[in-house]
């Protein structure tokens, strides 16, 4: 149980589903004297306060993933060197780069999902006790797949996450799949859950979506929160939006929102390496109360707040 999360009231006068804190970035590109940003980043509880994994591009823009600690998740001290792995159910931890991680903890155990480089871009997973030792396990998918995201517990006995299939590049296309597994060492069972809409449904989505921080259960179902893109004359720009899956078979959608929940507005998610994206990798919930960080601009962290039942109500209310 959260003894406490962050959290701010909604302003006078707002009516915004997700408001963001009034002090973000609350992690600056240049907190780690090596890094020339530090953005879509994973928090959990932990122990008395709360532990990261949080992704690290250095001045030569090197991809890593380096732990960090906090007592109240908005002052994080983040350490300067990546995380070393050792090998988990695997001696291959070959990884040409590692970026955008979660965190999932099931049962005693803390795993760690990232984008991985072998040959292109797939999912590599690791696991840890203390986010001091970790090992790395055997890639879940071949590449090329990004945004790998563990359900927190077992669904019918197996584990379960969610990815995206893609390509090489700056990929111009995806859908959400989950993929079930027996000992996070092999995946199978592959089925789409999420796919982009037509452009005139809801075009803020319509050219890629990605799971973005670990599924919440409710009893109206798996809140996921994703992000989704659309290619603009500027670029794409991404933007966050949820949806509910069934609690017994994830596969299936009960809700998905026609319009985003947050969108980039502000000056930090508008101008950075990469201008205009809102990218949610983690979310800290206690009683009706959510937490939800993002990854602003390819450049710093942020934080928005907002009601558990107000985001299902929203989903509900403006579903396709």
């Amino acid at each position: 149980m959260i003894t406490t999360i962050p959290w701010e009231d909604r302003p006078n006068n707002s009516k915004d589903i997700l408001w963001r804190y009034s002090k973000n970035p609350i992690i600056d590109r240049y907190q780690i004297p090596s890094s020339n940003s530090i953005f879509n980043s994973a928090v959990v509880p932990f122990e008395d306060g709360f532990a990261g994994v949080f992704r690290c591009d250095d001045k030569a823009v090197r991809m890593n993933i380096h732990a960090g600690f906090s007592k109240d998740a908005i002052h994080w001290d983040i350490e300067y060197d990546p995380i070393v792995m050792q090998a988990g159910n695997t001696e291959m931890i070959h990884s040409d780069y590692k970026y955008d991680p979660r965190v999932t903890k099931i049962e005693d155990t803390y795993w760690v999902t990232w984008c991985n480089g072998y040959y292109g871009p797939t999912i590599g997973i690791a696991y840890t006790k203390d986010f001091k030792t970790f090992h790395q396990c055997e890639n879940a998918f071949l590449p090329f797949n990004r945004n790998g995201v563990l359900f927190p517990e077992k669904i019918n006995g197996k584990y379960a996450m969610l990815s995206r299939p893609s390509d090489n590049g700056h990929t111009p296309f995806g859908d959400i799949y989950i993929s079930y597994s027996p000992d996070m060492k092999y995946w199978g069972e592959h089925r789409v859950v999420l796919q982009t809409p037509p452009f005139m449904e809801s075009a803020w989505q319509c050219t890629k979506i990605g799971a973005g921080p670990v599924p919440i259960r409710t009893k109206e179902g798996w809140l996921m929160i994703y992000h989704g893109v659309i290619n603009t004359c500027n670029g794409f720009r991404y933007s966050m939006g949820a949806a509910l899956l069934d609690l017994d078979n994830p596969s299936k959608v009960l809700y998905k929102s026609r319009q985003y929940l947050l969108g980039p507005a502000v000056d930090y998610e508008m101008i950075g390496d990469v201008p205009n994206v809102v990218f949610p990798c983690a979310a800290l919930h206690q009683d009706n109360k959510i937490a939800i960080y993002y990854g602003a601009a390819d450049t710093c962290v942020a934080v928005a707040f907002g009601y558990m039942d107000e985001i299902i109500d929203f989903i509900k209310e403006h579903h396709f």
